[in-house]
């Protein structure tokens, strides 16, 4: 398994990349990392190539993956199926970059799921009656799924809640004091809060 930290996304609202944020001194992404690498697995990063030279100065040139420019895709979806692309074989358990409230009880939590429910595709989180597909964890089978799904034009939408349904999807339901950590941060003006 490879732990992957989305931080290819735009943007834009926030002004300035996400992932490079900084809270007490460190960067959002690097953040996501600790608390993955806590799980004792390597973990990657994934940006876009707009992106890449920023990142290489902060984090190693081995542990980004960016986007695959020959998948004709967008979002959050480029991200995964790109580190898929890199990493056929190996399952990944993906964090975005701007949920910097999660906690690693919560990524602890998910890792056991996997290893005791062994017959699904995907593993996440319900919140709110909602799947959280950026703090999730996809299996190599199913993401190969998902890319024969795409090279057979069958990918009618680009969203991961689309894939999610395609997919046999163990979940967890996460409680009233955890939904806090799902939060993720677009704009200054939430940063207030943090």
């Amino acid at each position: 398994m490879l732990g992957i930290i989305l931080c290819g996304g735009q943007s834009l609202r926030m002004g300035s990349d996400k992932g490079l944020l900084k809270l007490e001194a460190k960067t959002w992404a690097q953040m996501a990392i600790d608390k993955m690498v806590a799980l004792n697995i390597p973990v990657k990063v994934s940006v876009n190539k707009q992106q890449y030279t920023e990142y290489a100065a902060v984090f190693s040139a081995n542990d980004l993956i960016t986007d695959n420019e020959t998948l004709q895709l967008k979002g959050p979806l480029l991200g995964l199926l790109s580190c898929h692309l890199s990493f056929p074989s190996e399952d990944l358990f993906v964090l975005a970059c701007d949920m910097p409230l999660m906690e690693t009880s919560l990524l602890t939590e998910m890792y056991q799921q996997y290893h005791e429910q062994a017959d699904a595709g995907a593993y996440v989180f319900i919140n709110d009656g909602e799947r959280e597909p950026l703090c999730a964890i996809y299996t190599a089978k199913a993401l190969a799924s998902v890319i024969d799904l795409m090279n057979g034009e069958q990918l009618k939408k680009h969203s991961m809640k689309f894939i999610l349904d395609h997919l046999t999807v163990s979940t967890i339901t996460a409680n009233e004091e955890q939904k806090k950590c799902f939060r993720n941060f677009n704009a200054h003006a939430e940063l207030n809060s943090l």
